[in-house]
């Protein structure tokens, strides 16, 4: 095609000058004014549709208009159509289904059929590894390091779930994105609410200033993700690493059966003495120095924040009411989890061993912010480097 589609592409005549002036070492700026446009239009074309034959980039018109036309043609066959091992890939982190430490599948609740566009509305979800576009788009340049075909950006992944025509992923795949909307769309989100048991001693303003920048992973961020019935699951999530722990808090005897009473006993499973202990056996489960404070949310079943630290050695600290942003990472980590644990469903029906499968697939997902590594990897590099130079003072 010697005449351009429209305006704004580069014609053949327009190439041929661009190849002469090129050839005689007139400046990318000169060019473009000569010729009439952008000088990055100029700088783009050198690069992008120079010959390579000889081993090295020299503009040629004749090339450089072979190249165009060729990149123009349309319809473009989508890299998840033509290359069945990469959008095996992309499917298996979006819709693969979730495994415990030891490989065994963890089924999760039956998801009722969609009556809409968007995700089931306070009922459950099915239960996926759930990894986003961008995790999935990343995590290939470490999981195939030499193999250029495995490779494909995020916004293509959402092209291909959202983008009808496409052929390459099923629409119904959209379920499996964390937000679960047909619609690219943000969403605002709630504000915690303040509680008079904080006292000033554990204001987040006296917090030790080595928490602040994340150097090392020992301290946590804390709070409840709340279900139907007034069920709950605890959440914690170191802020170096992002490694989440998820704590299991099952009904205590008498739930349902005595009728509730102001001021009368805490029976949901989240009460101030339960939260407590069950924090406290959390704790215990991990080594010793990965837990040096522990930032919550203001709700009250962390009163008995006092009982907890002398027993556990674990500083508490609360943050500012309507301050979600102090404990980021764990609002960010209770988003991810809602995902596979949705408002408006009953949290009491999880076992703790559902629970830490839940915990280990967020776990195995890789994270932007620790270089694509994973948070167990991440944690378990700490961990090593800790021994070694423990083994290193005693030697």
């Amino acid at each position: 095609m010697l005449s351009p589609i429209s305006g704004r592409y580069l014609s053949f005549v327009e190439r041929e000058e661009i190849g002469l002036l090129s050839c005689q070492g007139v400046a990318i700026r000169e060019i473009a004014r000569r010729i009439g446009r952008c000088p990055s239009t100029v700088s783009r074309e050198l690069t992008r549709n120079a010959a390579t034959r000889a081993g090295r980039l020299e503009y040629r018109a004749s090339v450089a208009q072979w190249k165009a036309e060729l990149v123009a043609k349309r319809p473009k066959a989508s890299k998840l159509t033509t290359n069945p091992r990469l959008r095996q890939y992309v499917q298996e982190r979006l819709e693969g289904k979730v495994r415990d430490a030891k490989g065994r599948h963890v089924s999760g609740p039956v998801q009722a059929p969609s009556i809409g566009r968007n995700k089931p509305h306070r009922s459950d979800r099915k239960w996926v590894n759930g990894w986003s576009p961008e995790q999935i788009s990343n995590r290939l340049q470490t999981d195939f390091p030499n193999d250029e075909s495995m490779r494909i950006s995020h916004e293509a992944i959402y092209q291909a779930l959202y983008i009808q025509g496409r052929g390459a992923l099923k629409r119904e795949l959209v379920s499996c994105l964390r937000s679960g909307r047909a619609l690219r769309v943000p969403r605002a989100r709630a504000q915690a609410k303040a509680w008079a048991h904080v006292s000033e001693e554990v204001m987040i303003s006296n917090r030790p200033a080595e928490v602040q920048d994340r150097a090392v992973p020992e301290h946590w961020e804390g709070d409840l993700i709340i279900g139907l019935n007034r069920s709950a699951i605890g959440t914690l999530v170191e802020r170096s690493s992002r490694f989440t722990m998820l704590v299991h808090l099952p009904r205590e005897q008498g739930y349902g059966l005595i009728p509730r009473t102001k001021n009368g006993p805490a029976l949901a499973g989240y009460g101030a003495i339960t939260m407590a202990n069950a924090l406290k056996k959390t704790v215990t489960d991990m080594p010793a120095q990965l837990w040096q404070s522990l930032t919550w949310d203001r709700g009250k079943e962390l009163s008995d924040h006092a009982r907890f630290t002398v027993e556990s050695g674990v500083q508490v600290f609360f943050a500012d009411p309507h301050s979600p942003w102090q404990r980021g990472t764990n609002e960010n980590t209770n988003g991810l989890l809602r995902q596979y644990f949705p408002k408006g469903t009953d949290l009491s029906r999880w076992s703790a061993r559902e629970l830490q499968a839940v915990a280990y697939t967020l776990n195995t997902r890789p994270r932007k912010t620790l270089g694509w590594k994973t948070p167990a990897e991440a944690l378990d590099e700490y961990l090593k480097s800790v021994q070694q130079s423990s083994v290193a003072t005693t030697g």
